[in-house]
């Protein structure tokens, strides 16, 4: 008899900048929240989209798209979410920007390849999730990029 391996589960959020899927761990999202009037900070550099009043505090609101130099002809505030970074992963209240929401799932470490060609040197790039859709053997494997979103604050200061 064969033991089965008993894999670590990891449960991540699934989102949309532009036409291609990122993800990040959910134990780092406090919560998601509708997109809102953001008020722009003059000079506070191009990732910074501005802030918004978040029930009573002012969060900074981060442009994911514009951080990772990613291009989007078309601007979907009607459909645009905000996720809300939990405090224990930032200094100060922070959210990101991102074009939609789409779930969150429960994956195992063999659905990730971690040994990801990034030309830049980034490091926040964790790896690369292998997303089976639907149940048959000829169903299309989609490419969810996982990112490493205290990583990235932390190199933006945030």
């Amino acid at each position: 008899m064969g033991s089965l391996q008993n894999e670590e589960e990891l449960q991540i959020v699934e989102f949309l900048l532009g036409k291609n899927k990122f993800a990040l761990n959910l134990f780092d999202v406090k919560e998601i929240v509708e997109y809102t009037r953001i008020t722009p900070i003059p000079g506070s550099g191009k990732y910074i989209k501005g802030i918004i009043d978040l029930r009573g505090e002012i969060t900074t609101i981060i442009d994911l798209k514009a951080k990772l130099e990613i291009i989007s002809s078309k601007d979907h505030q009607d459909q645009s979410r905000i996720i809300v970074i939990d405090s224990s992963v930032t200094k100060s209240k922070t959210g990101i920007l991102v074009d939609d929401v789409t779930t969150v799932l429960s994956i195992t470490e063999s659905e990730i390849e971690k040994k990801v060609c990034d030309e830049n040197g980034s490091s926040f790039i964790l790896g690369v999730i292998r997303h089976k859709q639907g149940d048959k053997e000829s169903d299309h494997v989609e490419l969810v990029i996982w990112l490493d979103i205290p990583g990235l604050l932390k190199e933006m200061g945030q």
